[in-house]
């Protein structure tokens, strides 16, 4: 039996689920969040926790038992705490600034890249005198969030000499030594 699948889900004070067939609705102090599940998994909600449940021992739906108890957890803490992601800019002249909905970055490239977030995406910006700029990304959909995180990182990947880029707080980068010198 999957042991991520057959472990029971509590549910806080203050969060409710609400089953309706193959949807799942999660329901908490930060928001509310819905989940398609497959047909074949079945989802029970008694005193305060949920099980999910699967019909056979076949590998699609070992595989399935697993995935949506996960999904649904995260939703869960979604709801409860949230998610965030924090990234730094590594470079010079690197700037962040978040105006409302729209995240301006200034990555060294011959223009500014301006991106608009979902609504659901609160976005934030921090410039220290001395220290990268940093980036954090909220939300209460764990999947979102890190879509979101991953889209800004991609616009300006690390490079493994200098270590400029974008990355998330604590990230270790792999560096590669430049040219040695000629004798």
């Amino acid at each position: 039996m999957s042991r991520i699948g057959k472990a029971p889900i509590e549910l806080p004070e203050g969060v409710s689920i609400d089953v309706q067939g193959s949807l799942v609705k999660v329901k908490g102090p930060k928001g509310e969040l819905s989940q398609e599940i497959d047909p074949d998994i079945t989802a029970k909600v008694n005193d305060g926790t949920l099980t999910v449940e699967r019909p056979t021992e076949q590998k699609r739906h070992k595989a399935m038992h697993g995935l949506y108890r996960s999904l649904i957890n995260n939703m869960v803490v979604g709801v409860m705490e949230g998610y965030k992601k924090e990234m730094e800019l590594v470079g010079v002249g690197y700037k962040a600034d978040a105006k409302g909905s729209v995240l301006e970055l200034n990555l060294g490239y011959s223009h500014n890249i301006f991106m608009a977030m979902p609504e659901e995406i609160k976005v934030s910006t921090l410039t220290e005198k001395g220290k990268n700029p940093r980036v954090t990304v909220e939300g209460i959909d764990k999947q979102l969030v890190g879509a979101v995180a991953a889209k800004i990182k991609s616009l300006r990947k690390v490079e493994p000499y200098k270590g400029k880029g974008i990355r998330f707080v604590g990230e270790q980068i792999r560096r590669k030594a430049g040219k040695t010198a000629a004798k």
